[in-house]
């Protein structure tokens, strides 16, 4: 998935490429929007497990609470 794939599946996920920004010195959405994850996190020399983590803790408790609002149907 490319980061726009990401974000804009998961909007929660952009604050999470935000902190990103001061970690690499520019704006990880205006340079590598394009980009895959993968490449993303080779291009900054970043962690490619931390980064899938960090996404990952943005999403889950979206998708819990989904799944809460769900079983109440």
């Amino acid at each position: 998935m490319t980061v726009l794939d990401v974000i804009s599946r998961y909007r929660q996920t952009e604050a999470v490429f935000k902190r990103y920004d001061a970690l690499v010195g520019e704006c990880v959405c205006c340079r590598a929007l394009f980009e895959s994850l993968r490449d993303m996190a080779g291009k900054y020399n970043l962690d490619l497990k931390k980064l899938l983590a960090d996404l990952e803790s943005a999403i889950l408790p979206t998708c819990s609470e989904r799944a809460g609002k769900d079983k109440e149907r």
